[in-house]
């Protein structure tokens, strides 16, 4: 399997390094399923780091990759911008009325007034309240794990954490809350491979589980306050619209959000510590070197791939010219393994100095609003592994989702020794 895993990594590379500049398409979302994209974000940050791809499945579009010039870009929101009507966040090209958007594919003012409508859930006192209830939840997942048989990581543990703490932040029914998890990689793997719109079965399947926050919105809107994101969203002027199709975009945000950072850094976590035994090692001699080993992990696996502005006008990135209207991807990706802004991007090192130099988060205005959340979560969750066992093994190849938007897994086989 080690074999076969450098085996592809030196193709990969040799055909990074043999490809024309002129013909790169770092969007193509096999790189990202096949975990190969590597080497063609090292040449462009390299060779060519504000990049302009001139043809591709998602149309031109401009890609930069080094760390300093995405945060020049995500910064200046109002060169370039998220506007739903321009095109969204996504390289998919996909306008939609600013009504029916989230409030991540609004720039200022209107996305500051819907944001504000959920932080209070993401607020210290919030997070103090819901440390007890995940550490007692990730507590009992992993003592349900089986021992000394090969089980899937994502589905036992990844996904069980994470569709339990969504069904606690919406307060929707218990159970069914493994409905938000799979509504999320619905949404990322985009359209059918072969270009068209997802099938009717898919169709049928998304409808069904949003339909229920059509039942629970109606339900809270007009009454008493309540303390989860539905009844935040449904009783605030900025984010409540009588029409259903005029609110989900932030339902379909919040669900996303709420699933990738954390479901995906759980399991690149544990990719990571195997690939690095010495420092699997040594956090578990070091357990509290899990302070900087979160974001350490939250940097590698950086799980939201990419981000895409659109140029309000003309204007500067690097050496290069974006003209008015032109899409412009951010690669967080890419930024978080530049060596000229992170020592040792490379390597994955547990107790890096500044562990949060990152963009996995994004930066400005639209930095992810529940990054401490995720940082808690998983946290608690490797000190209840670090706890039990001695090493949590991978035995088998990841499974990763067919997204270049969001870099995640749908499946990892693991062990744990008796």
């Amino acid at each position: 399997m080690a074999d076969g895993s450098a085996k592809i990594a030196q193709d990969a590379r040799q055909l990074a390094y043999s490809t024309s500049l002129a013909d790169f398409n770092v969007a193509d979302i096999e790189l990202f399923r096949n975990d190969t994209l590597w080497p063609w974000f090292e040449r462009l940050r390299a060779e060519d780091p504000v990049h302009h791809c001139a043809k591709s499945e998602f149309g031109p579009y401009w890609s930069v990759t080094r760390f300093r010039d995405i945060i020049a870009v995500d910064g200046a929101q109002e060169v370039f911008s998220s506007d739903s009507e321009l095109g969204g966040i996504s390289i998919y090209d996909s306008p939609q009325d600013r009504r029916h958007s989230s409030f991540i594919a609004l720039d200022p003012p209107l996305h500051d007034a819907q944001r504000k409508v959920v932080t209070p859930m993401f607020s210290t006192a919030s997070m103090a309240e819901l440390a007890p209830l995940i550490r007692s939840r990730a507590a009992t997942i992993l003592d349900e794990l089986p021992i000394g048989e090969t089980f899937d990581f994502v589905d036992k543990v990844s996904i069980e954490l994470t569709s339990q703490m969504l069904a606690t932040l919406f307060d929707f029914p218990f159970e069914h809350r493994r409905l938000l998890p799979r509504a999320s990689d619905l949404i990322l793997t985009g359209p059918d491979p072969d270009g068209g719109p997802p099938s009717p079965e898919v169709q049928a399947e998304m409808f069904s589980t949003f339909s229920k926050f059509t039942e629970l919105w109606n339900a809270r809107k007009g009454a008493p306050a309540g303390n989860d994101l539905i009844s935040m969203l449904a009783n605030a002027e900025a984010t409540s619209p009588e029409s259903p199709e005029h609110y989900m975009g932030n339902i379909v945000l919040l669900v996303v959000a709420g699933s990738d950072t954390t479901r995906h850094s759980i399991t690149g976590g544990l990719i990571a510590l195997n690939e690095n035994p010495d420092q699997y090692d040594r956090l578990r001699a070091h357990p509290e070197l899990l302070e900087s080993a979160v974001p350490e992990i939250i940097r590698w696996q950086s799980p939201v791939a990419h981000m895409r502005r659109t140029a309000t006008r003309d204007a500067q990135i690097g050496d290069k010219t974006v003209r008015k209207g032109e899409k412009v991807v951010m690669w967080y990706v890419s930024g978080n393994r530049d060596e000229d802004a992170i020592d040792r991007a490379a390597e994955f090192i547990i107790d890096r100095e500044r562990p949060r130099q990152h963009v996995s988060f994004g930066f400005g205005v639209h930095r992810c609003v529940g990054n401490r959340l995720a940082e808690m979560q998983l946290k608690i969750v490797w000190e209840e592994m670090l706890r039990r066992w001695r090493r949590i093994e991978v035995v088998g190849e990841p499974v990763r989702l067919n997204s270049n938007f969001v870099k995640g897994y749908t499946s990892l086989p693991v062990r744990i020794d008796a």
